[in-house]
Formats: C-alpha cells, structure tokens, sequence
C-alpha cells in the first residue's frame, strides 16, 4: 500500500506535544510516528545577521514524521483536528510528500521499540528481539508502527494497576483496545474473560494476532466505539486508555455496562485533567477512588456502588 509521509514542525519543542500530536494525529487515520529531534540548522541558513536569536528559536522547534495510508488521507479532517489542538499556544506547520516504497516495520523495529519492564515483573518484548529478560509475566507483540507498545506513560501505569489489583475471575473491558496488551495482561493474571474493543479495524486485526502469540483465549476482539457496548458484559474491571475528550463524552456508556462493585481504570490525559474526568465521573455515580501520574499523564481510579 503507498503512504504519506508528513513532516510537523511544533514550536515549542515539547515531548508532551509530541505525545498529544501523535494521539490526534491518529484519529484522523495516521497509523505510524517518527520522532526526528529538534531542528538543529546552521545560523548562516536562517539569517544573516550574526546577533539574531536563531539559536533560541532552533532549539525551541521540533521535528516529527507522521505517515498514513495514502487512500484513507483526509486534508480537511487534518486540518480540523490540528484547528482544535488541545494545548495551547502551539505552533504546528507541516510538509507533505509521497513516502518512500519501503518496508516501514523494518525501520519502526530498528529504531524505536526496545523491551520494556515494568514494576520488574512485567516484560513485554516482540518477535524479533533478542536476549528477553525473563519475568513473572512475558507479553510478546508484534507492535507493526502501532499504538499500545507498552512504553507510553499511560500504557505503563495501566499495567501497573493491572499487575497490582486482583483481576482473579472477573470481567474485563479493554476499551480502546490497541494492541490489547492490557486485556492479555488481565488474563495473565487470572481475569475470567476480557472483552477488547476498538474503532481502527487495523488494531483489531493486531490484537487478534498478539492474542494468538501469547497463547491466551478468553478474549473477545471486536471492533467499534462506546455504541457497541450495548449488548456486552455487564463488567467487574473497566480499562480505558483512550484520552480526556472520548473518555468525558462516553464515560456513561462505560458506567452503564458496569458491575455494583466494579472498577474502572481511564488514563490518556493530563494531571491537570484530572478535576474534570473526575467530575464527569461523579455526575455518573462513581467513587474517586485514587489518582497515579507519570511524566504529567494521569491514570485514575473508580468504584461503581
């Protein structure tokens, strides 16, 4: 299949942009990122007068490649989705132009996903690393440039939460599923069955293939958004690691397919997003229960009486 390559350019030179650009990006169809560093050009290519500032203004500007299918490219929708970024004060530009004829997975295994451990109990790996730390838990995915390899904050405090409370016999739902580490973890350490949904039926397809690789049934895939829970669960454990504006307009969706009792887990926002979740959360019934952070991303924790 041919891709676009998209070339962004933000200012100010922030991970937390990177990481909030990448999750937008990805709801208007992109499915692979490539962070380049900060632009780093000589002064002579930006002025010619030797007492400009340039130095400052390189060093504030990031560079960050991003890449969809070429049939799926929306302009309007990319224009819309970066109309209402949601940090302020950000200045985003881009460049577009026909990707090479390459095979990216090749690349994105080369360059970017490493093993990673977490809490020392938790290894997750993929097919063509080598030397694996051995764990208490051994997760291998075959991540192809996807979401969910475990490494984002988010990604990585929900696998926490997961290794730490008892998932013994309950119900799971992996909203938002991804690569559906969280629902294979779940039922590694004991869930009685995981229902894992998403809205790309390209993670659908990669979750059913992790699942395969892990050797671990007991896990419904399906694709569809928060309108597909109608007829699913009801749930004991609610994990949604989606980001702040799904997870307020969906969050009763989420509650009425809900346990008395049961739990739900949501991350994919900021600290400074936590009061609104929270009330959100209330208005629907639940019981804060507690609030973890990571790099300035939250994962919160509630209770359904």
């Amino acid at each position: 299949m041919k891709y676009l390559e998209f070339t962004f350019t933000t200012k100010p030179a922030d991970e937390a942009v990177q990481d909030v650009l990448s999750a937008v990006l990805a709801e208007v169809g992109f499915d692979s990122f490539v962070h380049t560093g900060s632009l780093d050009l000589p002064r002579a290519a930006r002025t010619d007068d030797p007492e400009a500032p340039v130095i400052a203004e390189a060093a504030a500007t990031d560079q960050f490649k991003a890449y969809i299918q070429r049939d799926l490219f929306d302009a309007d929708a990319l224009r819309a989705a970066l109309a209402d970024f949601p940090l302020p004060d950000v200045e985003i530009t881009y460049e577009q132009a026909e990707a090479e004829d390459k095979n990216w997975n090749e690349e994105w295994e080369k360059n970017y996903f490493q093993p990673l451990v977490v809490d020392g109990r938790c290894v997750i790996a993929s097919t063509f690393h080598k030397d694996v730390p051995t764990a208490e838990f051994n997760i291998t995915i075959n991540p192809q440039m996807s979401f969910g390899t475990g490494h984002h904050a988010t990604t990585s405090q929900m696998i926490s939460r997961i290794l730490t409370d008892n998932m013994t016999g309950l119900d799971v739902l992996d909203m938002g599923c991804g690569t559906s580490i969280l629902a294979i973890l779940a039922r590694l350490r004991g869930a009685a069955r995981c229902t894992a949904i998403d809205n790309d039926e390209w993670c659908v397809r990669n979750s059913e293939e992790n699942i395969a690789l892990n050797h671990v049934d007991g896990i419904e895939v399906s694709l569809g958004d928060a309108s597909a829970l109608a007829d699913k669960g009801p749930f004991d454990v609610v994990i949604a690691n989606i980001n702040r504006n799904i997870l307020l307009a969906d969050l009763k969706h989420y509650v009425a397919r809900m346990k008395a009792g049961a739990i739900i887990y949501m991350s994919g926002f900021y600290v400074a997003d936590i009061a609104k979740i929270r009330e959100e959360a209330e208005r629907q019934g639940l019981q804060f229960v507690d609030a973890h952070d990571l790099d300035d991303w939250a994962c919160v924790k509630f209770r359904k009486p």
